[in-house]
């Protein structure tokens, strides 16, 4: 497969789950935590799984909008999408992640919606990078 790269970022993480994680440019700063649900103390830092949920979040929004230029669609400017993202061990060892995306398009009819929401699936990188990886969930709000 072959991209035509357009932009790259760079970030690093220090400590794991409980440390810290910082993009290059130092636009995202951020204290690391873990779950109590995964065995941690909790506390105040974020986690890798809300950080995977606010990029493909954003990530579906651009694809919505992407969509919706190709099927001449208008998509609202109060498009919201929710990512739920969970995490844990998988039947084959490991751990693995699953995602279920919540699709908000106010004022766009149902059949409309349900066609940029299945386009945008096919466009987002996060959803082709997951695909056959992740099951990943969509629901029309």
């Amino acid at each position: 497969m072959t991209i035509d790269v357009k932009y790259q970022t760079q970030a690093s993480a220090t400590g794991g789950r409980e440390g810290h994680a910082r993009t290059e440019d130092g636009t995202l700063d951020v204290k690391l935590s873990t779950p109590k649900e995964l065995g941690g103390a909790g506390g105040d830092g974020t986690n890798p799984e809300q950080l995977f949920a606010a990029g493909y979040s954003a990530c579906f929004i651009g694809a919505l909008k992407v969509a919706g230029q190709q099927l001449k669609v208008k998509v609202p400017d109060d498009v919201s999408v929710s990512a739920k993202v969970g995490i844990g061990p998988r039947a084959a060892g490991g751990f693995g992640i699953t995602a279920d995306l919540t699709v908000a398009l106010p004022g766009i009819d149902r059949a409309e919606a349900e066609k940029l929401v299945e386009a945008a699936h096919h466009i987002c990188p996060y959803s082709n990078a997951t695909r056959g990886n992740v099951d990943v969930g969509l629901t029309l709000a």
